[in-house]
């Protein structure tokens, strides 16, 4: 796991407690920073398993192109 997925599913997390919250209390513009958050969350995590997924190819094919 990368920095990158770390902190996408952590940006995730906050924006579904934002969300919870503005809906609980009626914050409409809270429960929207929460979906923007989860949103960007979910890019971020997306990238880092981009990153996570191209690094293992690499590897794996350094191992097969081994002498």
């Amino acid at each position: 796991m990368n920095k990158d997925q770390v902190k996408g599913v952590t940006e995730k997390v906050k924006g579904k407690v934002n969300e919870t919250v503005g809906r609980a209390t009626g914050d409409t513009a809270q429960e929207v920073k929460g979906d923007v958050q989860q949103a960007t969350g979910e890019v971020r995590k997306t990238y880092g398993d981009a990153k996570e997924n191209a690094k293992d190819n690499a590897k794996d094919n350094a191992k097969r192109n081994a002498p």
